[in-house]
C-alpha cells in the first residue's frame, strides 16, 4: 500500500503517463484512510494492553505473589494508585477514540494535519503516564519495605537463603531489589512502548510529512 502510494504520489508529480495519475484529492484521500486505519490500531493496542495483563490476576500463582502487598504493608497505597490509573487509562482509551472518530471523518489537509498532531500528542502522554505509574508503585514498594518493622517475617523464604544476615542489611537487599526490578520493568515496558506505539506514531509522522508537502 506505502509503495503504492508512493508510485502514484511520484506520477502526480512528474505527469508522468505511463502509471495512472491520480489527482490531488485521490491522494488526500488515500492518506487519510491511511492515518484513520493506524488511529484505530493505536485504539485497539491500548484497549488490549488495559486488559490482558488483568487476565493474568485469574491464575492462582499470580494472586499468591500478590499477598506481598499485604505482607509490607502498602496495599491500600497501592488500590489508591491502581483506582486512579485505571481511571486515568479509561480516560485515555476515550481520548484515543475520539481521535479514531475524528480522523474518520475526511477533512481537508490542514484539519487532518492537526488531527494527526493531536493524535500523537495524546498517545506520548499515555506513555509517559504509563511509565510514570510503574516507577510510582515501585517507589510506594520501596517506602513501605523501608517503614517495615518486620521485614524478617514478610520475607521469610529469603531470610533462610540469606544466613547469618541482620534485619537491616535484608531490608536494604530486598529494596535494593525491588529497585532494580522497577527499573528493569520501565526499561521493558519502554522498549514495547517504542515498538507498538513508536511504529505507529511514526506512520502518522510521514503521513503528516505526506499532506504538508501536498499543501505546498
Amino acid at each position: 500500500m506505502t509503495d503504492e502510494l508512493e508510485l502514484l504520489k511520484k506520477d502526480w508529480q512528474k505527469k508522468e503517463f505511463n502509471v495512472p495519475k491520480l489527482s490531488y484529492e485521490d491522494i488526500h484521500k488515500m492518506i487519510w484512510k491511511k492515518s484513520s486505519s493506524i488511529v484505530k490500531w493505536i485504539l485497539i493496542i491500548s484497549i488490549l494492553e488495559f486488559t490482558l495483563p488483568h487476565l493474568l490476576y485469574l491464575l492462582p500463582s499470580m494472586r499468591e505473589g500478590m499477598e506481598i502487598y499485604d505482607k509490607i504493608g502498602v496495599s491500600k497505597y497501592l488500590l489508591i494508585i491502581s483506582v486512579f490509573t485505571y481511571a486515568v487509562a479509561f480516560y485515555f482509551i476515550f481520548q484515543f477514540y475520539k481521535r479514531f472518530k475524528e480522523i474518520s471523518v475526511l477533512d481537508n489537509s490542514k484539519n487532518l494535519m492537526k488531527k494527526i498532531i493531536k493524535t500523537r500528542k495524546t498517545v506520548k502522554h499515555y506513555v509517559i503516564f504509563s511509565l510514570s505509574m510503574i516507577m510510582v508503585t515501585i517507589i510506594i514498594m520501596i517506602i513501605g519495605v523501608y517503614l517495615n518493622d518486620n521485614i524478617v517475617s514478610a520475607f521469610p523464604e529469603l531470610k533462610e537463603s540469606l544466613e547469618n544476615i541482620s534485619a537491616e542489611k535484608l531490608k536494604i537487599t530486598v529494596m535494593l531489589s525491588i529497585g532494580i526490578f522497577g527499573v528493569i520493568l520501565t526499561l521493558l515496558m519502554g522498549v514495547i512502548y517504542f515498538l507498538l506505539y513508536g511504529l505507529l506514531l511514526r506512520k502518522l509522522k510521514k503521513n503528516y510529512s505526506e499532506l504538508r508537502h501536498l499543501a505546498v
